[in-house]
């Protein structure tokens, strides 16, 4: 396989940046110049929960912790189990589906950070939180396409009767 050391980087390197995505500050809102606030995801998770948003606390968490952990496990499932066997199961065609909404919760950061400076009731800036997460989401998604063109060039030399 030739790309086994760059995806062994990105299998590590993705649940790092994850870990850290998710626990460090995402956005530092200025109120005031008094008045911070950085919340990290699973801090904005908590405080929803405990502000009984349950069913919006329930969302965030699925689509920003649950599912990039979900996608994660199917990544390193399919290189760990053969990426190149030609078997095409529930991995092979849940992770393609589950890349296209990879960079939704970066965009919606992204919007909120836009729309908290737009209103100028606050200031906002990005946090390494947010970039860490993005990070993630990049790792996860080059080590996917790697395993895909690991297994096309596997498929070719078959086709040409190499082993």
């Amino acid at each position: 396989m030739r790309y086994r050391i760059p995806v062994s980087i990105l299998l590590i390197a993705g649940p790092f940046f994850l870990a850290l995505g998710l626990t460090l500050p995402l956005v530092r809102f200025e109120k005031l110049y008094f008045f911070t606030e950085t919340p990290s995801l699973v801090a904005i998770v908590a405080s929803l929960w405990s502000g009984g948003d349950f069913l919006l606390a329930g969302l965030v968490a699925a689509f920003s912790i649950v599912f990039p952990v979900i996608k994660l496990m199917a990544v390193a499932a399919e290189a760990l189990g053969g990426a190149g066997s030609g078997r095409r199961g529930l991995l092979y065609s849940l992770v393609p589906l589950m890349s296209k909404w990879s960079m939704m919760d970066v965009l919606l950061v992204a919007l909120v950070i836009v729309a908290a400076k737009s209103s100028g009731v606050a200031s906002a800036l990005t946090q390494p939180g947010l970039w860490f997460y993005a990070a993630s989401t990049l790792a996860v998604t080059i080590c996917h396409a790697l395993l895909r063109a690991s297994q096309a060039d596997r498929a070719a030399l078959r086709a040409v009767g190499r082993p």
